[in-house]
């Protein structure tokens, strides 16, 4: 009797993970950041959360009503959009910053290139990046346990320099602490602040096995190594821990280049990825006009993805390397 299906040869594996429930666990691992983001800055942390979330799920709802797709709410990755999208942003910015931003990250750098897997770079940095088209509102920082209008505008809040702005200097942050800036006793953007509680939600991703621990420990050690060697400050230890833990360097380095849409999938690629991203935000903060440089660094790296896998693509058994001369570029 000739049987009703044919199979493939082994292995047959079968995993429950899927879209969703990785997107869980990368919110779940970035609820204690955001908690402590409320604690430290108040309930606009939230409210600017939610706000964000709430508009990259509508954007991605009419993009797909419109153009008669299927709704993809269900993935849940226009949620992970927002709460980083939200993480990035001080907690004086404006709702409409909010939503303009996530306009740009699920319409333009998401949906126009066919959805989630086929972005090429990550959609909560890109719109951090074009929100830089208002640098006055991207560069107020509210100074800690000040309280912002949950409806108010940027001035209700008490504003201050970040570390960062002395790092930009060449000097130690004044009045910070190397344990405040570990447990988050310092301003930023409400995801930054606390080292200690991204480590965690990172931890937690690794053990989920959500994140392969190459990329962030090469983007880590690369910026670290550089900064031990190369200080501008007195003491190149702390000028190398104040560097790591200070803006969106283990933010971007756990949660944002670790996106496996945008990130190489050869072992290789990762390392390399991981150091070029580290090379580059030291390279930015050092010589660079603004004080961070993490989002830049990491979306040259996604851009580079394609000649970074191509490079790195084990070669199957029994045929030649491919040349670099006739590879050309990604079709």
């Amino acid at each position: 009797m000739e049987p009703d299906r044919n199979f493939l040869s082994s292995p047959h594996i079968r995993a429950p993970e899927d879209t969703r429930s990785v997107m869980l666990d990368v919110i779940i691992a970035l609820l204690p950041a955001l908690a402590f983001s409320v604690y430290y800055f108040g309930w606009r942390s939230l409210t600017l959360t939610v706000f964000t979330v709430l508009c990259c799920l509508f954007f991605e709802w009419l993009y797909r009503r419109l153009l008669k797709k299927s709704l993809t709410l269900r993935d849940l990755s226009a949620v992970v959009t927002g709460i980083l999208l939200a993480l990035c942003l001080p907690v004086t910015a404006p709702y409409w910053v909010a939503a303009v931003g996530a306009a740009f990250a699920i319409l333009v750098v998401k949906q126009l290139y066919g959805g989630l897997g086929k972005n090429f770079l990550n959609p909560a940095l890109a719109a951090r990046a074009f929100l830089f088209s208002w640098p006055s509102v991207m560069t107020t920082w509210a100074v800690p346990m000040s309280r912002s209008s949950i409806l108010g505008a940027s001035a209700d809040a008490v504003t201050g320099a970040t570390p960062m702005t002395f790092l930009h200097a060449g000097t130690l942050p004044k009045g910070v602490e190397l344990y405040q800036m570990l447990m988050g006793q310092r301003g930023g953007s409400l995801g930054e602040t606390s080292a200690l509680l991204l480590l965690l939600g990172g931890a937690y991703l690794v053990v989920r096995r959500v994140i392969p621990l190459r990329i962030p420990v090469a983007f880590l050690g690369t910026a670290a190594l550089l900064t031990l060697l190369f200080p501008r400050g007195n003491s190149p230890l702390e000028w190398m821990l104040y560097s790591l833990m200070g803006g969106g360097m283990l933010l971007g380095a756990i949660f944002m280049a670790t996106d496996p849409a945008t990130s190489p999938v050869t072992a290789a690629g990762q390392w390399i990825y991981g150091a070029l991203c580290g090379a580059l935000t030291v390279f930015f903060r050092y010589f660079g006009a603004y004080p961070e440089g993490v989002a830049y660094a990491i979306l040259i790296s996604n851009a580079s993805v394609w000649i970074i896998e191509r490079g790195t693509f084990p070669r199957r058994f029994g045929t030649k390397r491919r040349s670099w001369k006739k590879a050309g570029a990604p079709k």
